[in-house]
């Protein structure tokens, strides 16, 4: 029987896959044009290989990240495993989570993947996305929200982060290249990240 997480993981993973074209026809404008590809390739066998039956959230994450640090290509395969083996180290043996959970899962996150990308918000990434759904979750939680509003809210700012990265340049990663040729664009990464939270979201709620 499958547990809670992994379903989760399994609504995340389907919908990067079902996104596929989209994620890598945005990378096509900006990038290697393998960004949605290589995601897709790294969840198939996240699918695959993660057991179903593991109640232990920490361990599962952690499983998750490591696949991908393995199988995602360019950037996305270090900064996504980098995530979710933080994420991972949050939920160590932990088999429910606390709506307050979700504010050191996001805190994690976004340490890992500055430490690791060496980026800061502003710079057209997965960042601009994330950075500011943390922070609306948090408002959120502290302002009495259950954790399913707290993430429509997450949602919501990681919506507004993606058209954020339209109107600056990129200066990391191959779309750096294009300078001020990249504006007008939204980044892949940024992208696939509020697809990750969006799912989160809708499993949340149910």
């Amino acid at each position: 029987m499958a547990t809670k997480i992994y379903e989760c993981i399994e609504l995340i993973g389907n919908r990067i896959i079902e996104q596929k074209d989209f994620l890598t026809d945005l990378d096509r404008e900006i990038g290697d044009a393998d960004h949605g590809v290589n995601m897709a390739r790294g969840f198939t066998e996240v699918l695959a290989q993660i057991p179903q039956d593991n109640e232990n959230i920490g361990e599962v994450l952690k499983k998750t990240g490591m696949i991908l640090l393995s199988k995602v290509g360019g950037a996305s395969g270090p900064l996504y495993g980098t995530a979710y083996m933080q994420a991972g180290k949050v939920c160590a043996g932990k088999t429910t989570l606390a709506p307050e959970d979700g504010n050191a899962i996001f805190e994690a996150v976004v340490a890992g993947i500055q430490k690791r990308g060496k980026a800061v918000k502003g710079e057209k990434t997965m960042l601009d996305a994330i950075i500011p759904a943390g922070d609306a979750y948090k408002a959120a939680i502290e302002s009495g929200a259950s954790a399913g509003d707290a993430l429509d809210a997450a949602c919501k700012a990681a919506e507004e982060g993606v058209e954020y990265t339209k109107t600056i340049a990129a200066t990391k990663g191959r779309a750096s290249y294009l300078g001020e040729r990249s504006i007008g664009h939204q980044d892949p990464g940024a992208t696939s990240a509020t697809v990750t939270l969006e799912a989160i979201r809708d499993f949340v709620k149910g």
